[in-house]
């Protein structure tokens, strides 16, 4: 065995693991990025994991990985990224424990990020929602439970993780009703919910019949729904929906379109992106702009906002010498 897979173990579980106190779904992501790059690099160079050196991980071979990420898996940039960022953080702890093999870690620390696109994000108006709401059939129970997701999803903008972690201690029903969740770096908050959707919740819950650290969504079998079935059950659904409402046909839908339409529907209402920012748990407010670019209402109501074509060109000319002096001032 080979000095990288104590490193490794080390990293996972004395520096992220313990110093560091990452969360689950750090640890998750970063354990299946080293899974695919072992995986790679046994293929690639036929030594077993175990065996290989860190000369084996060389810049070359990090960035052969990465383009079979976009080639052989079809990722993306951002998830070719997300891969690096991963990468990176290992290597910078190898650094520290292993400065005989600076020139390689330093070389693959190098490998910039991808740069790439930001397409405008899609999201739901008001019809296409209220369709995608009542497209699942309510004689089942899965779709019972998709409706009380669908529409906790489009009234909240929680992030597919975070529906996924709700127990059904986490939703308080009532006076002052709102969902309790866990989003990204930890950061706990608390949502607000609208009367429709506490209806839908409560019968949902009062079926669901579950203690309270059970899952909120679970499958058949008491388990929690993974991102993939939630996926599966958004197309079904959007499907389903668009014989109704046609201009669904025309857009992509991923569950994140829920928590972007979340989103849109609060800006058009005219919240101020701070409050925006604390309902979407954003660590930054910067995070908000894509939302603003997308709404073409905020454009036209500044539009308006602008001089008439009618207007007659020239410069504005004070009429009296006060106003002309204090003009130049």
């Amino acid at each position: 065995m080979t000095v990288i897979a104590p490193t490794l173990e080390s990293w996972f579980t004395d520096r992220l693991g313990r110093q560091r106190q990452a969360s689950p779904r750090t640890i998750t992501s970063y354990r299946d990025t080293l899974r695919l790059l072992m995986c790679f690099m046994q293929a690639r160079t036929g030594k077993a994991p175990s065996s290989l050196d860190w000369d084996d991980l060389n810049e070359e071979a990090i960035s052969a990985f990465l383009d079979h990420l976009e080639t052989d898996r079809r990722n993306g940039p951002r998830t070719r990224n997300l891969r690096l960022t991963a990468i990176r953080s290992l290597f910078r702890y190898a650094a520290l424990r292993h400065p005989e093999h600076a020139a390689v870690i330093q070389r693959v620390l190098a490998i910039p990020a991808k740069r790439f696109t930001k397409a405008t994000i899609s999201f739901l108006t008001a019809e296409e929602a209220a369709a995608l709401i009542d497209a699942p059939d309510q004689r089942r129970w899965e779709s019972r439970r998709d409706r009380a997701l669908l529409m906790l999803a489009l009234q909240t903008g929680l992030r597919v993780s975070e529906l996924i972690g709700l127990d059904c201690a986490d939703v308080i029903l009532g006076a002052g009703g709102h969902v309790r969740c866990e989003g990204k770096g930890r950061r706990q908050r608390s949502v607000p919910l609208t009367s429709s959707t506490q209806r839908v919740l409560r019968a949902w819950m009062a079926e669901r019949a579950g203690r309270p650290r059970d899952p909120l969504f679970p499958t058949r079998t008491g388990r929690r729904l993974s991102p993939d079935a939630i996926e599966r059950r958004v197309a079904i659904h959007t499907a389903a929906a668009a014989k109704r409402c046609p201009s669904l046909q025309a857009k992509r839908l991923h569950p994140h379109v829920l928590r972007h339409s979340c989103a849109m529907s609060l800006l058009q209402a005219r919240v101020d992106v701070a409050v925006l920012a604390l309902w979407l748990g954003h660590a930054d407010i910067r995070s908000t702009d894509a939302y603003i670019h997308a709404d073409l209402t905020i454009k036209e109501r500044a539009l308006a906002l602008t001089t008439p074509a009618t207007a007659k060109p020239g410069r504005y000319k004070p009429p009296d010498p006060v106003l002309a002096f204090l003009e130049s001032l």
